[in-house]
């Protein structure tokens, strides 16, 4: 993935409308990896970042300046206010992703009006054929998900603060470790299971009778139940053994979780049921017309061959009937030409001569046009032009009929989305019973370890409870539901989903393992320390690191310094890059910020260059100095620089291009 190009227009401090070329193409054959954009503080670096951030996510951003503030009202925050209220604010991201190993091209733009409609801005994606495709728009969010997951955009998209914030912890945040999850691919096998449920479920629907149906959605009722149960009660485990590790800091963090997403959780569950109600009645209008045409002329598409042959004999009788009129004219005009050749001075031979030659040529005209049978559709030439627009309009009914399946498919795939978004979505409970557990925590340490060890036991009976359910599940099936196709599906997947279980353990530990050698060799590489540390390990579960030293002694990170601890972190990320197989652009707000001189020229010389193949940099004057901006252009490290000069008098920015602060 590459950001070419960010256009901003009336956003922020930036009034007008202005291009930042972002391509580190300098020519068809060469490219530099950084884009340097300089400006003073409060001069709208961190905005351009928002600028981004705001045109791939959307509602869903996590934007430096928006607060607690409703998309509504940090919309309108966001409007350049030297501007006309009813002129357009404006965001496009021109981005470039391989697509089946195709490089696609699409405009994300974003434009909304000072106190927007319904709260909201109006979404396009213009394409490489600049067309709007509406079935993208409709499920933006799912497809940046699967380039750039929120979760792990602030891990791409980041200021030198959270970095410092994120070495200074000892675990990542749950939701930090939730998108290293899904950068390291650790989510597909999970998701695989879901569908997989989703097969079986549907399977046994489709070829149960009324009373199976009933038994197996009482089962299913029951199943689902224990499972949101050992969902609940997996949460709670892990949040009580943290809460016992460090109460304090956990209690904050569980706190933080649930002001933060359990309104959003069941909001999106709202909207995602809406969004299902609308797709239903939208296939059950399709259906309808469908309907509509086989009440027509439709049905007579299953008789084609009879309708051709119909109207192929039609033509041929009216052509007959045609020549026999024409054949009876000729006639009668030559029962004329002999009665005036009997009146004139001509001999009675001559006549019968010319008489037999009419009759011969008569006869030889119409030779070849005899019909060898006896006509039987007898149908007049009204009959045969309300033929001809039937058939035409039976063409037309099949092509509309054949749109309209093609409709319906469509929303049946859109319906099967919605269905797999519902299924994984987390129920707003779950949020509740966290609070409760939280304050239950917050009376004292041991009532925590007391509370842990009750509901890790519970956690092992649910487990066996919906270990029995699944076989009552199965055996129910194998018993009473008798479909050769469905019961292979049924009995494949439970196969498949055991070899889940096996390939997430493996594939955990694999891409752990060479997640740990990649982060130690980024942290030795940027570290002038080479014989701090010798070896790096990742927890499986909280993704925490620990280091090791040549004796294979801990490392503690209070041990490290603040500007180790931020190389650390810098390490982390660059690992992860490298792991995940993504190729996906860095831009680094602040990024030498509480760095000595000695790590600062680690991170210019190592690791600016080598961060990705599209690093973008938004950085002040005395963090990458004129000393740092004339090593990166030694290094033919840079594509484009831009200056960001801000009026303190009028509060607005100008991007000038080709410009450095030296």
């Amino acid at each position: 993935m590459i950001f070419l190009e960010l256009v901003l227009q009336n956003f922020g401090p930036y009034s007008g409308k202005q291009v930042i070329n972002l391509n580190p193409k300098i020519d068809e054959e060469n490219s530099h990896p950084i884009i340097l954009l300089g400006g003073m503080n409060g001069g709208g670096k961190t905005t351009l970042m928002d600028a981004i951030r705001l045109a791939l996510y959307g509602a869903r951003a996590q934007c430096s300046t928006r607060g607690n503030l409703s998309y509504s009202d940090f919309l309108n925050q966001c409007v350049n206010n030297k501007i006309d209220p009813v002129a357009d604010t404006r965001i496009e991201l021109l981005f470039e992703h391989i697509e089946n190993d195709k490089p696609i091209k699409y405009r994300v733009v974003r434009s909304w009006v000072k106190n927007p409609k319904d709260g909201k801005d109006t979404l396009g994606i213009l394409g490489d054929s600049d067309t709007w495709p509406d079935a993208l728009v409709n499920i933006w969010d799912e497809y940046i998900e699967n380039l750039l997951p929120l979760g792990i955009s602030n891990l791409f998209l980041f200021d030198g603060e959270q970095v410092k914030e994120l070495a200074e912890q000892e675990t990542p945040p749950p939701v930090v470790v939730d998108a290293i999850r899904g950068l390291l691919g650790l989510e597909l096998a999970d998701r695989l299971a879901v569908d997989l449920d989703i097969l079986v479920n549907r399977k046994l629907k489709e070829v149960g009778n009324s009373k199976d149906l009933a038994n197996l959605e009482e089962i299913e009722t029951r199943l689902t139940q224990q499972q949101e149960d050992y969902q609940t009660t997996e949460e709670k485990v892990e949040i009580l053994k943290n809460q016992v590790e460090e109460l304090e800091q956990k209690q904050q963090e569980a706190f933080d979780k649930f002001i933060s997403e359990g309104g959003k959780i069941a909001a999106e569950r709202n909207q995602l049921e809406l969004q299902q109600d609308t797709k239903t009645a939208e296939i059950e209008q399709v259906r309808q017309s469908m309907c509509e045409l086989a009440a027509d002329v439709l049905p007579l598409a299953l008789i084609p061959n009879l309708l051709n042959q119909a109207q192929a004999q039609g033509e041929k009788e009216f052509r007959h009937q045609q020549i026999q009129i024409s054949k009876d004219l000729l006639i009668e005009r030559d029962q004329r030409l002999l009665t005036w050749l009997n009146q004139v001075e001509i001999s009675p031979i001559e006549v019968e001569k010319i008489q037999s030659f009419l009759i011969q040529d008569v006869d030889s005209l119409y030779a070849k046009t005899i019909q060898t049978e006896a006509p039987w559709l007898l149908a007049d030439d009204e009959t045969l032009s309300q033929l001809d627009n039937l058939i035409y309009h039976l063409q037309n009914s099949k092509l509309s009929a054949k749109e309209k399946l093609a409709i319906l498919r469509n929303k049946e795939e859109e319906i099967h989305t919605l269905e797999r978004q519902v299924q994984t979505a987390a129920a707003p409970e779950d949020y509740t019973k966290l609070r409760q557990a939280l304050e239950a925590a917050q009376n004292q340490v041991v009532e925590a370890k007391a509370n842990y060890e009750t509901i890790r036991r519970r956690l092992a009976e649910l487990e066996t409870i919906i270990a029995k359910s699944k076989r009552e599940l199965s055996d129910y099936t194998v018993e009473n539901i008798k479909h050769k196709n469905s019961e292979h599906i049924i009995t494949s997947a439970a196969k498949v989903q055991n070899t889940l279980k096996i390939f997430r353990e493996k594939l955990t530990l694999r891409k752990l393992n060479k997640l740990e050698e990649e982060v130690k060799n980024c942290f030795l590489y940027l570290l002038h320390k080479s014989d701090l540390v010798h070896r790096i390990t990742i927890d499986t579960k909280t993704f925490s690191l620990l280091l090791y030293d040549l004796n294979g002694k801990p490392v503690p990170k209070h041990r490290l310094s603040a500007g180790e601890k931020q190389l650390l972190a810098i390490a982390f990320l660059w690992g992860l890059a490298k792991v995940s197989g993504h190729r996906l652009p860095v831009a680094i707000d602040t990024p030498l910020g509480r760095l000595d001189s000695s790590h600062r020229s680690n991170l210019v010389e190592r690791y600016f260059p080598s961060a990705s193949h599209q690093v973008i940099l938004l950085s002040t004057d005395t963090e990458i100095g004129k000393k740092e901006v004339e090593t990166l252009r030694e290094n033919e490290a840079i594509a484009r620089e831009y200056l960001l000069k801000y009026d303190s008098s009028t509060r607005q920015t100008t991007v000038v291009e080709n410009q450095y602060f030296w």
